[in-house]
């Protein structure tokens, strides 16, 4: 591991530390977790949107929607 030194607000250092008694970690520890859970959303949200401006550069015409609107209905008893 590489030892990296970062600033923070007292208000946020007191929140980081209170959190770091309750989860039973050290403040290393909470702030790993902290940023590897924010790089994965990141992450998520970067595949997010390569997925939406996919479809949308291939977008179905109404046409192909409407051979599926018999299968979204519910049938005659």
């Amino acid at each position: 591991m590489e030892i990296v030194q970062i600033v923070l607000d007292k208000k946020l250092l007191h929140a980081a530390d209170l959190a770091a008694k309750r989860t039973r970690r050290n403040r290393s520890a909470l702030v790993r977790d902290a940023l590897r859970e924010h790089l994965r959303r990141l992450e998520l949200r970067a595949s997010e949107e390569r997925d939406r401006q996919g479809y949308t550069r291939h977008a179905e015409g109404e046409a192909e929607s409407q051979r599926w609107e018999s299968e979204a209905t519910w049938p005659d008893e």
